[in-house]
């Protein structure tokens, strides 16, 4: 008989339709989230990338209902976390599912702590919330996660300022990890720590997650860490997916004329005298975002089509999606895309 971790395996532990997050201000309705949808399957990685201000962190927040309110506004079809309707449930229910079942890590580890109390204070205060155990056995999982993350247990009693950057990091993850989530949600987390520490902790990422069979979403501008660590890429541009599929068919078979974008800034390490090639323009007001494609007025295949509508996001094979208008009505721009 299928066994329960047989059946888990094979659904989504994420499933999002439709998601849309506005923040109603004095100085105008700013559209950070403009219709996506998600899926995630078990003990898989997917990878959220796109520049700042994409919509990135606001999606994250969204599925943790924690974008504020007022300003901010969330509709959605459809939004599942291991089979949870989390639009429906109680703040209290949810209250129990964050740290637990859903964890997150924040954007920059040096604000991520409190200065006030130790990080073995900070890393049981979760354990002894969600798993119902004494202060005492909670300090000493607090010790044993820190162990797991590189750090002498004994560094438990010490504030986060006692800390480098790369060690407060991992204390984040430690705390993260400290109740085994069943999703983890990763919000640029190694920003803030040089190249050397990076890949360190990258790699202790990746070890965690196979140690506890954890589902991760990693939100990130970075390719070269996305290539590393994540099974299927999501890429946005101003609040919509325009790019969708397995790491192999987006970095294989890239089709979206921002992600070809995104990899022609990349620095060519095989010709060092080769010039980069940056997107021209910025990203578009989310006040005031321009008709048909937000892409559109930065693109160097735009044409008058792709100015009437926001093209939807359709499959071109495998799993692999793309929201590009002139796929629609230009056979021969798919050829020269595929040629690519």
């Amino acid at each position: 008989m299928e066994s329960e971790k047989d059946r888990n395996v094979e659904q989504d532990i994420l499933n999002i339709e439709n998601l849309r997050v506005r923040f109603e201000t004095e100085d105008g309705v700013v559209h950070a989230v403009n219709g996506i949808d998600l899926k995630l399957g078990y003990k898989k990685t997917l990878g959220l990338v796109g520049e700042t201000g994409a919509g990135k962190t606001t999606t994250a927040l969204a599925m943790l209902r924690l974008v504020p309110d007022p300003p901010g506004v969330v509709e959605c079809d459809r939004l599942e976390i291991d089979g949870q309707d989390i639009r429906s449930i109680s703040t209290a229910k949810l209250e129990q599912i964050r740290g637990k079942d859903i964890s997150m890590i924040f954007q920059d580890p040096m604000t991520a702590l409190n200065p006030v109390f130790t990080v073995g204070e900070q890393i049981a205060e979760s354990i002894e919330i969600h798993e119902h155990v004494s202060k005492d056995e909670a300090l000493k999982k607090a010790g044993d996660m820190l162990e797991l993350v590189g750090i002498p247990r004994q560094r438990a009693n010490e504030y986060p300022h006692q800390f480098s950057g790369g060690m407060k990091q991992r204390v984040v993850i430690a705390i993260s990890l400290a109740c085994n989530p069943k999703l983890l949600i990763a919000d640029e987390p190694t920003t803030a720590l040089d190249v050397t520490i990076q890949a360190q902790v990258l790699e202790l990422m990746n070890e965690l997650k196979e140690k506890y069979d954890t589902s991760m979403i990693m939100i990130t501008h970075d390719l070269g860490i996305v290539a590393e660590v994540c099974d299927d890429v999501a890429v946005m541009y101003a609040g919509h997916i325009v790019e969708q599929g397995s790491l192999e068919e987006v970095y294989g078979e890239t089709m979206h004329p921002y992600t070809e974008g995104l990899f022609n800034s990349l620095p060519n390490i095989k010709n060092r005298q080769a010039m980069l090639k940056p997107i021209h323009g910025l990203m578009p007001d989310p006040t005031n975002l321009p008709p048909g494609c937000p892409f559109a007025p930065r693109c160097n295949y735009a044409t008058e089509e792709c100015s009437k509508a926001v093209p939807a996001l359709k499959s071109v094979g495998g799993t692999h999606k793309v929201a590009c208008s002139r796929y629609d009505f230009d056979k021969d721009f798919l050829i020269d895309r595929r040629k690519k």
